[in-house]
Formats: structure tokens, C-alpha cells, sequence
């Protein structure tokens, strides 16, 4: 039995690795498709370029490595079905599934290192990647500048500029523009326009600093403390120091995480604080909702009747009496009015920090299920995958690949379909995740029931059967409600 083990988890070695290496090769390829439209006309070195690529791996990795389990039992077991291994070791009395017991073993070790994958090396990759991307994004060539319109010369953090540089051309060979417009924000207390004919852009030592020569020009300066105060100066020829715009890369370590960006332990922290402060503001909801009544049971609020002297006017002929109850009849009504719109008001505004809190619950409780959910899907894909290459052992690499990607294609929709709902909460959080495995175990259970009674021939087993075989299922609710129907005279 030793040998046997060897032999189908040696099988499986290298359509698993081949699957993991081209599933992987193609998300990577559009990864690459999606972000270079970022990265283009940055000035990156290639070093940082490898970076944001290296750092993508392990995302994608954690999607295609259940896939590439699931492809490695289709093909092992249609490989040895269709060369009637799997009828020699039953003809033998092996039970086929006893065969399934190391390489669910294989895949629960598989799952566990996913689980710590997961757990120790995505969530640190992914939060360096988006703080690299974030400073990749704050970075701007300061020199591949549009003509007649007003570019943003050094954006900071709050997506603001501290320059910004109009031209109406710009010869990128010297370096020289015409009609040069630089709105300087730089100082913090107000707005400096400078107006040039011309000027000539280069770089300091350090390149660090982009130094504008101007010429023919005037400077306007207002101060916004002082808006009286203007000046205006004329120059024929003007050095513009625009400070800290150099083709740099800067690194900015960002310590939020959002929740793919959180361990396992970061998270449940993280849901358990959330908690904590939903409950909190549940219970100051109870308690203004119990003042806000306890007011109204209170009756009215009585106006003072030197408060009533001062509200009514004197004036001759008006029943005073009249006057004083109308008065306080109308600011009884404006004190309970008050009253119930500020208790409304404070009431909406807990709603809506709760509903806050709950979602981030949502959120948080999914992402977390996620890094088990999507692991044990290494053991449920050996599970489903067997039954079907033992009944359809003919179809080849192509109904491989078929079936292979309409189980992906149901997973990977499901999981993200019920992550979507449990975000909002329309359904359990936990349960989002789950559900494909869920699904898809009963299935292969089902599948796992039969396998022992399948038969591999040279004429069966490949698409004619399997077209056969799906006709005749969806076929099959049908016929029994034909057959339930009785004979009419």
C-alpha cells in the first residue's frame, strides 16, 4: 500500500505544479496589463517595478493554489482510468476509496499552509503593496509636463499641490517653454502667480529641486490673512525654485490596514472592538430613547408668566387674557416640537454609527472566514474532482480544462457573490464564505457514493457521455413529474 501511496501523490506532483505555475503565469499577466497603465511614464527603476509585481505573487497565489489541486486530480485520475489502472486495483479488491485517504491527507497539510500563508505572508504583502503603490501614485515626473494645460507639479498626501505649471509650449528637447504660467502654494499664506514670456526647466545637484528661469515677467502675491495686501513685481529675468519635486520615489510607511491587510489575530482584535463599541452605542440609544419619553410623559413645558409679558405686546383694545393663552399654547407646542426633533436627530445619528459598526463587523467576520474557507477548498476540490475523472476518463487535457474552469468559474462566483451579500448583510457574515465548500462537498459525496460503481471502456467516458449524462439529469426532474401524472380516460 506503501507503494501505491508513493505512486499517486508522485502522480500528482507534476500536473499540480504545472497547473499552479500557468494559472498563476496568467493572472500574473493580467496583473501586469492592469497595472501598467499606473506604473508607465513614472520614471521607475526596474527594481521598484519587480517590487509591485513581486509583491502581487502572493495574492494570486492564494487564489490559483486550490485550483491547481483541483486540475491535478482531474488529470492524474482521468490519466489512470483511461489506462485501466483503476480497474486493475479494483479488480485486485482495492476500494477506490481508500486510494483518496493520502491524498486528502496531502491536501489537509496543503490547507494548513495555506491557512498560515494567509495568516503570516499575504497580509504583509498586501500592505506593502498598497503603500507602494500609494507612493508610486504621489509620485509625478516633473518633466513629462502637458502643454496648455495646468499640471500639478508636487501632489502631497491630501491629493493637493503645492505648485502648479501652465505652458502654452514646451520644446522637450532644451527644455524650454513659452508663455509660462506657476501658481505657487508653497508658502501656506497665501497664492503667488508668476507670469513669464519664457523660461528654461532644470534640475539641481541633488535632484531634488526643478529650477525655472524666467523671463520677462511679473509676480503677483496676496496674502490671505491680509486680502488688502497685493504686490506686484516686475522682473526680466526671475529664478523660481520649485523645492521637493524631484523624480524621487518616496516612502511612506502607512500603518492602517484594511481588512486584507490584517492577520488572523488582527482581525478578530479588530471585530471584538468593534463589538464593544456597537453595544455602547446601542446602550446611549436605549437611554435617549427612554429620556425622549420620559420627557413627553412629562406634558407640556408651562411658560413663565413674566416670560408670557415680554412675548405679548401691549396694546390697546386686544384681550390680554387671549393674547397670553395663545402664547403659551403656541410655545408648548415649539418646547414638544424641539424636544422631539433633537431626540430624533440624536437617535439617527447612533443609528447610523451603529449600522457603521455593524458593517465593519460584516466585513471584518467575512475577510476572516475567508483565510479557512478558501484553504479547505484544497480538500474539497480532491473530493469532487475524483468522481468525475473516474466516470469521464476520455475526454482528454480538454474536458480537464472544461471542467476545471466551470468549477472555478461556480466557486470563485459563489464566494464572491455570498462575500458580497455578508458584507451588507443580507445573510450570515460566516456563511458567505462557506457556502461554496458546503455546496460543493454534498456534491462530491454524492459523486464519491457512486464511484465504485463506474466502469472505464475505450467507447465511454469522454464528451459524447458526458453531454449524455447532462441531458439525462436535467431531463430527469421532468420525466418523474411525467410519470406522477395519471392516465386521463
Amino acid at each position: 500500500m506503501r507503494i501505491l501511496t508513493r505512486y499517486l501523490l508522485r502522480s500528482h506532483v507534476a500536473p499540480f505544479l504545472f497547473a499552479l505555475s500557468v494559472l498563476t503565469g496568467l493572472l500574473f499577466i493580467n496583473t501586469v496589463a492592469r497595472r501598467f497603465a499606473s506604473l508607465a511614464g513614472k520614471g521607475l527603476g526596474v527594481r521598484v517595478i519587480l517590487e509591485v509585481f513581486g509583491l502581487s505573487l502572493p495574492h494570486i497565489i492564494a487564489l490559483t493554489l486550490p485550483m491547481a489541486v483541483l486540475v491535478a486530480v482531474l488529470y492524474t485520475f482521468s490519466q489512470l482510468t483511461a489506462d485501466n489502472e483503476i480497474t486493475a486495483l479494483k479488480a485486485s479488491g482495492t476500494n477506490l476509496l481508500s486510494i483518496l485517504f493520502p491524498l486528502i491527507v496531502a491536501s489537509i497539510v496543503l490547507a494548513g499552509v495555506m491557512v498560515w500563508f494567509n495568516d503570516a505572508i499575504l497580509p504583509e504583502t498586501n500592505h506593502r503593496l498598497k503603500n507602494l503603490l500609494s507612493d508610486i501614485g504621489r509620485k509625478n515626473p516633473t518633466l513629462t509636463l502637458k502643454e496648455q494645460v495646468i499640471n500639478a507639479i508636487r501632489p502631497t498626501r491630501d491629493l493637493r499641490s503645492h505648485y502648479y505649471l501652465q505652458a502654452a509650449s514646451i520644446d522637450p528637447v532644451d527644455n524650454r517653454l513659452k508663455d509660462v504660467v506657476i501658481y505657487d502654494m508653497s508658502t501656506g499664506r497665501g497664492v503667488r502667480t508668476i507670469y513669464a514670456d519664457s523660461g528654461r526647466m532644470a534640475w539641481n545637484v541633488e535632484q531634488t529641486n526643478l529650477l525655472m528661469t524666467l523671463f520677462d515677467g511679473f509676480v503677483l502675491e496676496t496674502d490671505v490673512n491680509d486680502p488688502a495686501d497685493f504686490q506686484r513685481i516686475t522682473f526680466s529675468r526671475h529664478l523660481q525654485v520649485l523645492e521637493g519635486v524631484g523624480d524621487e520615489l518616496t516612502r511612506v510607511d502607512e500603518s492602517y490596514r484594511s481588512d486584507r491587510e490584517m492577520s488572523i489575530g488582527m482581525m478578530a482584535s479588530r471585530i471584538d472592538t468593534a463589538r464593544v463599541q456597537r453595544d455602547s452605542l446601542a446602550g446611549e440609544a436605549a437611554e435617549r430613547s427612554v429620556e425622549a419619553v420620559r420627557q413627553a410623559l412629562a406634558g407640556p413645558v408651562r411658560v413663565s408668566p413674566d416670560e408670557l409679558r415680554r412675548l405679548a405686546p401691549s396694546a390697546g383694545g386686544i384681550n390680554s387674557a387671549q393674547l397670553y393663552g395663545e402664547v403659551a399654547r403656541r410655545s408648548e407646542w415649539d418646547a414638544r416640537d424641539a424636544v422631539t426633533r433633537r431626540s430624533a436627530l440624536e437617535l439617527s445619528v447612533l443609528r447610523n454609527q451603529m449600522d457603521a459598526r455593524q458593517l465593519e463587523i460584516n466585513r471584518l467576520t467575512v475577510e476572516y472566514h475567508k483565510k479557512f474557507a478558501i484553504p479547505i477548498a484544497c480538500i474539497v476540490f480532491v473530493l469532487v474532482g475524483a468522481p468525475i475523472a473516474v466516470r469521464f476518463p476520455r475526454g482528454g487535457a480538454g474536458m480537464v480544462i472544461a471542467i476545471s474552469l466551470f468549477v472555478f468559474g461556480i466557486y470563485y462566483m459563489s464566494l464572491i457573490g455570498g462575500e458580497s451579500l455578508g458584507d451588507r448583510g443580507r445573510i450570515v457574515p460566516w456563511s458567505g464564505p462557506w457556502a461554496p465548500n458546503v455546496v460543493f462537498t454534498i456534491l462530491a459525496l454524492l459523486g464519491l457514493a457512486r464511484i465504485g460503481h463506474e466502469t472505464a471502456s475505450a467507447r465511454g467516458g469522454g464528451w459524447d457521455d458526458l453531454w449524455i449524462s447532462i441531458r439525462t439529469f436535467l431531463a430527469r426532474p421532468f420525466r418523474h413529474g411525467r410519470a406522477a401524472t395519471p392516465a386521463s380516460d
